[in-house]
C-alpha cells in the first residue's frame, strides 16, 4: 500500500498541480488544460505553458493534471481535474490549448483492443464524441480551440508502444474534426522527436522531458500567432 502512495507522491511534487483562475489571473486570455504531457516539468517553471508563455510573452493558465482523462467516475477527484473536462473554467479565453486521449487508452482499455474506447473519444468522421462534445462547448463561448496530439519516440522503446496505432487513428480523426471547424486546430507532435533522439522525453519514455515540453510549446504558440494570435 505505502509503494502506490510514495509513486503517486513523487508524479505530484514532478508534475505539480493546475491553476485556478482567480482576479489577478482573469485577464489572462489563453486557458490551457490536459494530461501529464501538459503537466511535465510544472514544478521546474519549464513546462508546455511556460513554453507558450515565453514565445507569446503572455500569461497562459495551466489547469492540466497528471493522470486525466475523458472517462473518469470518481466524483470528488474527477471534479479536480482527473476527469479532463473538468479542468474547463469559464473566462474570457482567445484559446483554449488541450491535449488528452492517452490515458483513456492506457487506463480503459490497456493499449489493447482499443477501437471501441477511440471511437467514444471521437468518431471516425470527427463530428461526436468526447473530444468534439468538450471543444463544442468551448466554442460556444468564442474561444478557439489548439488541440496537441502526443509525441512519439521513433526508434527507441517506449512502454506505450501498443497505443500508437490507437494513437495514430485519434491523430487522424482530430484532423477530421479540424476540417469540420476553422475556429479548431489540431497541432500533431508525431513528427516532433526525430529518430533515435532520446532528449525529449523523460527517463520514463513516456513524458516529455524540459526540452521536450519546450518543443511542444513552441510549436503550439507558432500556431497560435500563425492564426492571429
Amino acid at each position: 500500500m505505502l509503494r502506490p502512495l510514495v509513486a503517486l507522491l513523487s508524479l505530484f511534487l514532478l508534475f505539480g498541480c493546475g491553476e485556478v483562475v482567480t482576479t489577478s489571473t482573469k485577464d489572462a486570455r489563453i486557458l490551457l488544460m490536459g494530461d501529464s504531457m501538459m503537466a511535465a516539468n510544472r514544478g521546474s517553471g519549464r513546462a508546455v505553458a511556460n513554453a507558450i508563455e515565453r514565445q507569446l510573452g503572455e500569461e497562459v493558465i495551466d489547469r492540466s493534471v497528471i493522470a486525466s482523462r475523458y472517462f473518469y467516475y470518481l466524483p470528488i477527484s474527477g471534479a479536480a481535474g482527473l476527469r479532463l473536462p473538468a479542468q474547463y473554467q469559464a473566462g474570457n479565453w482567445d484559446w483554449v490549448v488541450i491535449n488528452g486521449g492517452g490515458n483513456d487508452l492506457m487506463f480503459g482499455c490497456g493499449c489493447g483492443m482499443c477501437n471501441t474506447m477511440v471511437n467514444r473519444l471521437v468518431s471516425p468522421d470527427g463530428s461526436s464524441g468526447a473530444i468534439p462534445e468538450l471543444v463544442a462547448r468551448i466554442r460556444k463561448s468564442g474561444a478557439k480551440v489548439a488541440y496537441a496530439g502526443y509525441l512519439r519516440n521513433p526508434g527507441l522503446y517506449t512502454p506505450v508502444r501498443a497505443c500508437r496505432p490507437y494513437g495514430d487513428e485519434l491523430d487522424r480523426r482530430l484532423a477530421r474534426l479540424a476540417a469540420r471547424d476553422p475556429g479548431f486546430i489540431f497541432l500533431p507532435m508525431s513528427d516532433l522527436v526525430p529518430y533515435g533522439d532520446p532528449s525529449l522525453h523523460h527517463q520514463d519514455m513516456i513524458h516529455p522531458s524540459p526540452k521536450g515540453s519546450a518543443a511542444i510549446g513552441n510549436r503550439i504558440a507558432a500556431a497560435i500567432r500563425t492564426a492571429g494570435g
